[in-house]
């Protein structure tokens, strides 16, 4: 094991936006970051430009929509010898103009796979490293406010609402032609809401069924809608134009990129967000000075019953067993 004070956390999608800036908040915080990613050039690049110290960043190869790939990351960190304290899952894939769904390398519709179970798969491997941690280890996913119901942005029924049916598509096997958790039509917007509604589920089952044996706190955050962040760079160019825009004069919900990664670095590592099972958020209005609070989830994240079902399809599709710890 390699000697370090210095506690390390993994970011997923950390070459850009939302998952930039929490390693940048986290290496000001003293933390060292193993940066996942897809393109490690593009992510050193970042680095530089963002004046992140790149002796506490370790970029790392990762696909989160190749379970392959989730496997040789783990593989790899394990190797390096560090101990894992914090593992924050934030990278996601948004392609809204797709008209027939993209595949995985499993041959799973792309959205589900990458944001819902290559993360699913990561957690479950590395349950074992956060557990051995000396520190308060901690499984923080990134939510969304489009894929919870019981806020206003959850009920826009463009193109739908995130909505997980009883898991239809998950249990005829997910594979061509099924693109829906649900098993309905293709919807390329729905489809990234449905895997944001598995993220902030899995996080509450992981809660339960972990919490209380290994010290694990396990939480999502809403850190604002951050609306000028590479997840929109598939939408019309217009839309990236007009979108931040809007939430900046109309909706009030803005947040720079800036602060998402500093509110997401606040629920990793600093006390007051020790209560494991909630969901973290600053509100769909922003106000200066607001502090975090517990935002209620719908009904669909938090139904028992569902949440089991979708933990044991999404294993069976990763092939991977329910560790014991």
């Amino acid at each position: 094991m390699v000697s370090t004070t210095m506690p390390t956390a993994i970011v997923t999608g950390a070459s850009s936006g939302v998952g930039l800036y929490t390693t940048k908040a986290l290496t000001e915080r003293g933390w060292r970051v193993v940066a996942a990613c897809r393109d490690i050039a593009k992510t050193d690049k970042a680095l530089r430009d963002t004046a992140i110290a790149r002796d506490r960043v370790l970029p790392m190869y990762l696909d989160l929509s190749s379970l392959e790939s989730v496997h040789t990351f783990v593989h790899d960190f394990r190797a390096t010898g560090r101990q894992l304290d914090a593992l924050v899952c934030n990278a996601a894939t948004y392609l809204p103009l797709l008209k027939e769904p993209k595949r995985s390398q499993e041959g799973y519709e792309i959205s589900v796979a990458t944001n819902h179970l290559g993360h699913f798969l990561l957690a479950l491997t590395l349950l074992g490293d956060l557990a051995g941690s000396k520190r308060s280890p901690r499984l923080i996913t990134l939510g969304t406010v489009t894929a919870n119901s019981e806020e206003f942005g959850g009920r826009i029924p463009i193109p739908a609402p995130a909505d997980l049916g009883e898991l239809q598509g998950l249990e005829a096997g997910f594979k061509d032609p099924v693109a829906m958790i649900d098993g309905g039509p293709f919807k390329a917007g729905k489809a990234y809401k449905d895997s944001k509604l598995c993220n902030m589920i899995i996080s509450r089952e992981l809660h339960r069924r972990y919490h209380d044996t290994t010290g694990i706190v396990f939480s999502t955050l809403y850190p604002g809608c951050v609306a000028d962040t590479a997840l929109f760079r598939a939408t019309p160019p217009m839309f990236q134009k007009v979108f931040p825009w809007f939430q900046k004069t109309i909706t009030g919900g803005y947040v720079s990129q800036a602060l998402s990664g500093e509110r997401v670095a606040q629920v990793v590592a600093d006390r007051g967000f020790e209560n494991s099972g909630v969901h973290w958020s600053w509100g769909n209005r922003q106000k200066t000075g607001r502090d975090a609070f517990h935002q209620k989830l719908s009904a669909q994240a938090s139904n028992q019953a569902r949440a089991e079902r979708l933990w044991d399809l999404s294993a069976q599709l990763c092939g991977v067993q329910t560790p014991t710890l």
